[in-house]
């Protein structure tokens, strides 16, 4: 992991933070900030590579705030990407209220983002995504890390149609996946056979004959450069993911699998290896530092940002956020067949700065036109900031479960652990648009049954041992399920079974029994017979009855040992 020291090394290398030479505190200051200072960057080397990943179908600027809890254990523990709030404006030594204070982290978030406004949009990307390929032509690689075509209700509706069809016009050189795979394997095959650019997935193999299910590697030359691009997948989609939905794939890390490939691309006379990467970023930590050969991992489903890349051994780690906040551009000296230096600049996409590009607005327009009436339909409104990224609770979750308890007649209910979904300030319309975006997916399905206080303990031991296991290869993805009417003590550096205690049910303050049922509602269950309406129904019909939304501070989750 690079250290502080290095940290600043790295800092004077690159400029300043976001890796440029823009005075970003005088910017700061004035608080203003101009398309040319977010794309200002001295040309360097011979290959650039520009990095988008886990934009969740998010077409449009949104509002997102980053996590304001994202613990780290293990050899993670205090380090980047698990430092939040001021601490990670300090380690990274970011003013306060400052763009890129607003960009990082959940510091004063709600008057931040009235002063900068949104961020993202595809049509902003596509301009920054212009300016990259007129500096560098042909020396350009542009890296799709997936989680693409899920996550929005237009999205839903064309069973990803709408993100294939807007992202073949910005012209990715490959991509790899996750949530795609929700779309069901056979709707998978369909678009990936007809995509103008590969999609790689060096650890999915076809479970009859063992063969690989997709391309594992993509050679390119850019700048003159030999370069090898290997695809990884999330490695446990069958399990975070109904395994249902791709009975006839298996996933996993395969570390010996990347080796293999990384040694046969040097030996085909590859001088840049990338890792094109959907493990996560702690899994990658680990696999750089055990896997020789990779010159960079482009990191993707845990949606961190950072503003430099870390590096472990010899191989840089770039993390480009979500929800198309950020596009990283990491320029390269490739010579003599090896890595010798690097700049770099985590792009900041703020919606009111960057022009959007005329031809890719109206793309955007075209296929969401169908669905106007759906998207613009209000459903309610919001006095609390609503989010979803945190480890232990979000307000758009807190929302959810008030929901699935009242409307489904539950003591007890738990919302999925996700990390996608835009954000909401107070004072907001919630549109159709806002609330699929939290929960647009192929398994809606809001069930309602019992489970014994056991039982209970079991589901969450499980889950904080996916989130808290200080082996990053046993950490399977997300943050900790959301449980509402619930209450609990956890320490994540205990080990699984003994992680949770002090269960409580809040609407009586009982402990909750072991021995006894209890009525518990929730959704996205994996069970392929899981029976209910969908999630969206059900926030909806609380809504009209209960708008304005006001989430009360949620303390149900005491947290201890860290």
């Amino acid at each position: 992991m690079i250290s502080r020291r290095e940290f600043m090394q790295v800092v004077a290398a690159t400029g300043t933070l976001f890796g440029s030479s823009v005075p970003w505190a005088k910017l700061s200051a004035q608080q203003k900030i101009t398309q040319g200072d977010l794309l200002d960057f001295k040309p360097f080397g011979n290959v650039t590579l520009a990095h988008l990943t886990d934009i969740h179908a998010q077409l449009k600027p949104v509002w997102f705030r980053e996590p304001s809890v994202n613990l780290g254990v293990g050899n993670a523990e205090g380090k980047p990407p698990h430092i939040t709030g001021s601490d990670f404006l300090k380690f990274y030594n970011i003013a306060s209220g400052s763009p890129e204070a607003y960009a990082l982290s959940s510091e004063a978030f709600v008057g931040l983002a009235q002063q900068y406004g949104r961020m993202g949009g595809i049509d902003r990307i596509a301009t920054v995504l212009k300016h990259i390929r007129s500096e560098r032509g042909d020396n350009t690689l542009f890296l799709d890390g997936g989680d693409t075509w899920h996550g929005s209700y237009t999205a839903l509706m064309t069973k990803g149609a709408d993100m294939v069809e807007v992202m073949n016009a910005l012209k990715p050189d490959a991509m790899t996946g996750h949530w795609e795979f929700t779309l069901g394997a056979d709707r998978v095959k369909e678009i990936v056979n007809d995509l103008p650019f590969a999609f790689l997935g060096s650890n999915i193999f076809d479970n009859e004959w063992q063969e690989p299910a997709f391309d594992a590697v993509k050679m390119f030359e850019r700048g003159g450069v030999k370069i090898a691009v290997i695809g990884q997948a999330f490695p446990y989609t069958p399990i975070a993911n109904p395994r249902w939905m791709m009975p006839n794939w298996s996933f996993g890390i395969r570390e010996e699998e990347i080796a293999k490939h990384v040694s046969a691309a040097r030996s085909k006379g590859a001088e840049l290896v990338i890792l094109l990467s959907h493990n996560g970023f702690d899994v990658d930590r680990k696999l750089a530092s055990q896997v020789k050969g990779i010159d960079v991992i482009l990191c993707g489903h845990t949606h961190d940002a950072l503003p430099v890349p870390l590096i472990v051994g010899n191989t840089l780690l770039v993390a480009s956020g979500s929800s198309g906040k950020f596009i990283s551009r990491l320029d390269l000296d490739v010579s003599g067949g090896k890595l010798k230096d690097f700049r770099f600049r985590l792009i900041p996409i703020f919606a009111d700065v960057i022009t959007p590009d005329r031809e890719i607005t109206a793309l955007v327009d075209k296929v969401r036109k169908p669905y106007q009436g759906e998207l613009k339909r209000v459903v309610g409104r919001t006095d609390s900031l609503l989010y979803r990224r945190g480890n232990f609770n979000g307000t758009i979750d807190d929302l959810m479960c008030q929901a699935l308890i009242e409307v489904r007649d539950a003591e007890i209910a738990l919302s999925p652990g996700f990390r996608w979904g835009p954000s909401l300030l107070p004072g907001q319309e919630i549109t159709g648009e806002d609330l699929y975006n939290s929960c647009a997916m192929t398994y809606p399905a809001a069930y309602r049954t019992k489970m014994t206080g056991k039982f209970l303990k079991e589901v969450l031991e499980d889950v904080a041992d996916n989130l808290f296991n200080p082996d990053p290869y046993y950490q399977q993805g997300g943050d900790m399920v959301r449980a509402g009417g619930l209450g609990y003590t956890i320490d994540p550096k205990k080990p699984i079974g003994q992680r949770i205690s002090g269960m409580t049910l809040l609407k009586d303050g009982s402990t909750v029994d072991p021995s006894r049922e209890y009525v518990v509602a929730g959704w996205a269950s994996i069970n392929q017979e899981t029976e209910g309406p969908p999630i969206w129904e059900v926030v909806e019909t609380y809504l009209k009855t209960n708008t304005p939304v006001r989430i009360k501070p949620n303390d149900a989750v005491k947290v201890v040992g860290v």
